[in-house]
């Protein structure tokens, strides 16, 4: 059967993520010491140590990212002696200072090439754990659609992502195709909904999961015509 719908994974798919949340933990880093000065040199362990204590407490929040950093600055805030009122506008504040940041992306260069030639044969649209918007992107226009597991209430590797994804995409699963490079979230994922999935691995490494992907490329190019020769 021909591929009708490409779903993409968006962070360690289409920029490497690493980098560009290293640099925005700093900038976050720099502006609580800037407008939260009671908050310190708070170690980033006790962060931590919030975070799971949050998860534990609401597991769904392991899949709303963005609400889970509110929450761990709010407390985090809360528990120096801000008010309540205060804690959430800084949590708020900071929130946003971070998620600009985060958008700081260096996009790989072969993917709006890419895209530019696949959007005028396939639908195309994303699945992603992370919350960076194609929108503030500037690659919306690619895209019929892109799910984020913030606004599902679930993530990846749970086939549910990937069915909301036939849905709107109206595909049916085995006219759909997924890539991105985490072998559980995104292979795994996508195959147990019944979608061929293609490993994005361009450092070349070992498969060392269970299972095997449909397909690898270790850079973005190959997808065209590795797409054209499954008709």
């Amino acid at each position: 059967m021909s591929i009708q719908l490409i779903t993409f994974d968006l962070d360690d798919t289409l920029w490497d993520t690493a980098p560009v949340i290293v640099s925005a933990e700093a900038v976050l880093r720099d502006w609580l010491a800037a407008n939260a000065p009671d908050l310190g040199a708070v170690p980033v362990e006790h962060l931590y140590a919030i975070r799971e204590r949050l998860v534990q407490a609401e597991p769904g929040l392991r899949h709303r990212i963005s609400a889970l950093r509110r929450k761990v600055l709010f407390h985090a805030m809360s528990d120096v002696g801000y008010s309540e009122a205060r804690a959430h506008a800084l949590a708020n504040e900071g929130f946003e200072v971070f998620l600009h940041a985060r958008h700081q992306v260096d996009i790989f260069p072969e993917v709006q090439p890419v895209l530019e030639v696949l959007r005028h044969r396939y639908t195309l649209g994303v699945v992603t754990n992370g919350n960076a918007d194609v929108r503030r992107l500037g690659l919306a226009d690619y895209f019929r659609f892109a799910l984020c597991a913030e606004d599902l209430g679930i993530g990846k590797p749970d086939p549910q992502p990937f069915l909301e994804a036939l849905r709107q995409g109206q595909a049916e699963a085995g006219n759909a195709v997924h890539i991105g490079d985490h072998p559980g979230d995104d292979i795994a994922g996508a195959q147990q909904a019944g979608l061929r999935a293609i490993w994005f691995n361009p450092q070349g490494k070992a498969w060392t999961a269970k299972g095997q992907p449909d397909a690898e490329i270790q850079r973005l190019s190959q997808l065209p015509e590795l797409l054209l020769s499954w008709r």
